[in-house]
């Protein structure tokens, strides 16, 4: 409810504003470093300012799309889609397996948030 803030000073408890149910309390923050392969997505390209800065997820990380992406891969308006799914070898590139510092926010049910410019689904219950 503060604006777009570090995943670091988020913590159970605050309120987070979700692209599908408005404002929701955050009941839990996993932080952990894990190895595992990444893709780097491009600032901007994938709409504009989205992301609003090179990002680079883990692999596996869900994302909502809802342009033409998701009509040409999926027939809909909207859907969730493993970051991966949308590599093209120049604006979004699967990277060689790293350590990456990864924060999971932890809600009463799944949830998409707004991360960078990016809708991110927040999938693991308590």
């Amino acid at each position: 409810m503060d604006g777009e803030l570090p995943a670091h000073d988020i913590a159970p408890g605050d309120r987070i504003i979700t692209r599908d149910a408005g404002m929701v309390v955050l009941l839990g923050v996993r932080r952990k470093r894990v190895t595992c392969d990444a893709v780097q997505i491009k600032a901007g390209s994938l709409g504009h300012k989205r992301p609003s800065e090179d990002v680079v997820l883990p692999c596996g990380t869900k994302l909502l799309i809802r342009d033409w992406r998701a009509n040409a891969i999926f027939g809909t308006k909207q859907a969730l889609i493993a970051a991966q799914d949308l590599q093209d070898g120049e604006y979004v590139k699967i990277l060689p397996q790293r350590e990456m510092d990864v924060v999971e926010f932890i809600f009463d049910k799944p949830h998409v948030i707004y991360a960078g410019g990016l809708e991110v689904s927040c999938q693991t219950p308590l």
